[in-house]
């Protein structure tokens, strides 16, 4: 998963035209590394799934 295409997905998270985007297990530790690095990182809210994939949602307020 590319760097560009990870960033658009967190920035239509933010804007609200994607409500959740989930995230494959295999691509995970890049989407993560991504994430990781923006400053509104604590307004993203992962929630695992089966088999170690993760569904990622954007929350107004962040987490504490």
């Amino acid at each position: 998963m590319k760097v560009e295409l990870i960033n658009d997905i967190l920035n239509r998270l933010m804007t609200g035209d994607l409500t959740e985007y989930y995230v494959k297990n295999e691509d995970f530790m890049e989407f993560r590394q991504v994430l990781a690095k923006r400053n509104d990182f604590k307004h993203f809210r992962g929630i695992g799934q089966r088999g170690g994939d993760v569904l990622y949602q954007y929350l107004e307020n962040p987490r504490s």
